[in-house]
């Protein structure tokens, strides 16, 4: 979750000078083994990340932090502050793994205010998905425990694996993400301290408050007050109802149209809308979370060239989301970043297919192109499956009525228990059957290849319909579905090649 910033243009400078030998993006500066052992790594590496650092270049802000010994404060690489000696800079792959070094959260580039890594949704492995889990909330609902069970290992070896990769295990891990949720509550909401407490995650009110001054150097009170001018303006109009306020970070460009373009295709009457024209709607559903409802709304927001954000930082998506419980403010949020794919790195992702001659005139024309998720992973599938109008005809019959309609959104999209009960027979009968008792697993930390075995095994369910859900449920960047050959040199990014070739009408949507 962020309501990030931009610290002002980072000065560019080519990184292949420092390492002739290797391309280096955002995502290839974290993927070296030795880059992820306890924060540090090679002398050579961390030169690399070091000439990022000096050149403040924003690419590389959530993909690493750097730490300043004689300072005690840990910053994104685009932190506008005067660049540090070489010799008083430590490395870390996440704010977590800085904290639990000692180090706090810098005031001027709020670093735990940055994208996600786009490692974590890329890796298929135990770590990227222990961090997708972690970031759903999981640890703070069912503990390390149920987060090794949900991965399939024990308690001790997500521990050792977490630890050895990412330089924090789990509890210090969503520690760090409650601290930032405390954050953004204290300053863009006016909800009494002992409420946001238990809202942002804490166990109890001491819990907090020694988190919020470990890692921010204050108290809550203090950082209350410390709030950037338009926080304190949000504050004012910031209620239970009215909702909470925030600024979705992304990096680099992002491009909202095709985006909102799909979502108003897709959208299912009743738990979804969109309104208004192009370059200023705004998208609106209803959620089914842990602790109760929601209802969010996130508007399209176009720059100059029709994107968001510029091709040296990024930019944001503005966003507001009414909870019935505010403890689900963690979850929705990242249900937003997925469905939106705000943890992307598009310097990877255009650099790679930008070589391709067919791909190369489509990403210039349209940088920053996403590949989105899903909000409800589990009812995506429903709708791939059985279509829209379809789907509007079971949250009609079977949706749970919200409380509180809000407008058009007046249901949640029907479980898959209540579906497999009321329409056994078929193939969504089946599939919903499966969901419902956990034969198909779509949760952020589900096995790729596993549930995609799963989905196939169900009884009429094709193979074009579960490409189609791996990409978008799964967030998987590098699907091809089958029929004609996609091109093994698109790969990793797949996913990302066909949405280019959607938008420029060369590729028929998959629905």
């Amino acid at each position: 979750m962020s309501d990030f910033r931009q610290p002002g243009p980072p000065v560019w400078r080519r990184l292949d000078s420092v390492t002739p030998q290797t391309v280096v993006t955002p995502q290839t500066v974290v993927t070296p083994p030795t880059a992820r052992t306890a924060g540090h790594a090679h002398a050579h590496d961390d030169d690399v990340r070091y000439e990022a650092v000096r050149s403040r270049d924003a690419r590389f802000d959530g993909a690493f932090f750097f730490a300043v010994e004689t300072t005690g404060i840990y910053c994104r690489p685009s932190c506008p502050a005067v660049t540090p000696k070489r010799r008083n800079v430590r490395f870390f792959a996440t704010a977590a793994a800085a904290q639990g070094s000692g180090f706090r959260a810098c005031r001027r580039c709020r670093p735990d205010a940055v994208p996600g890594s786009t490692e974590w949704n890329v890796r298929a492995d135990v770590v990227g998905r222990a961090m997708r889990l972690i970031g759903d909330g999981v640890v703070d609902r069912e503990g390390v425990a149920g987060l090794a069970v949900r991965l399939g290992y024990s308690a001790r070896q997500v521990q050792r694996q977490l630890t050895a990769e990412v330089g924090a295990g789990p509890v210090a891990l969503a520690r760090a993400q409650r601290a930032h949720t405390a954050r953004v509550l204290l300053q863009t909401t006016g909800l009494p301290v002992t409420e946001i407490a238990f809202a942002s995650g804490f166990a109890s009110v001491r819990q907090f408050n020694d988190t919020v001054r470990a890692v921010y150097a204050a108290t809550p009170s203090e950082l209350r007050a410390a709030a950037p001018a338009r926080d304190r303006a949000a504050r004012r109009t910031a209620t239970p109802s009215a909702g909470v306020p925030l600024r979705l970070a992304h990096r680099g460009p992002y491009q909202p149209g095709p985006v909102f373009d799909l979502l108003q295709r897709e959208a299912v009457a009743g738990i979804e809308e969109v309104s208004g024209g192009p370059g200023r709607r705004v998208y609106r559903r209803t959620l089914r979370l842990p602790y109760g409802t929601g209802i969010v709304a996130v508007q399209e927001r176009l720059g100059p060239s029709g994107g968001t954000g510029t091709g040296t930082g990024g930019g944001w998506l503005e966003a507001r989301l009414h909870l019935t419980d505010l403890r689900d403010l963690t979850t929705s949020v990242q249900r937003l970043r997925r469905l939106f794919d705000l943890d992307a790195d598009p310097y990877a992702v255009d650099e790679r297919l930008g070589a391709d001659p067919r791909l190369a005139p489509l990403v210039a024309a349209r940088p920053g192109l996403r590949s989105p998720g899903t909000a409800d992973p589990e009812e995506f599938a429903v709708r791939a499956l059985v279509g829209r109008a379809e789907a509007e005809r079971l949250v009609r019959r079977y949706g749970k009525v919200l409380d509180a309609p809000c407008g058009t959104l007046t249901h949640l999209f029907p479980e898959p228990a209540v579906l497999a009960e009321a329409e056994p027979e078929g193939t969504p009968g089946a599939l919903a059957a499966a969901l419902a008792d956990g034969t198909v697993g779509l949760d952020p930390g589900a096995d790729r290849d596993g549930a995609e075995r799963a989905l196939l095994a169900v009884p009429g369910l094709d193979a074009r319909t579960v490409a189609v859900v791996r990409t978008r449920a799964l967030g998987d960047p590098d699907v091809a579905p089958p029929g004609p050959a996609v091109p093994d040199t698109w790969r990793p990014w797949r996913s990302y090649a066909l949405n280019h070739l959607r938008a420029a009408g060369e590729w028929e949507n998959d629905r």
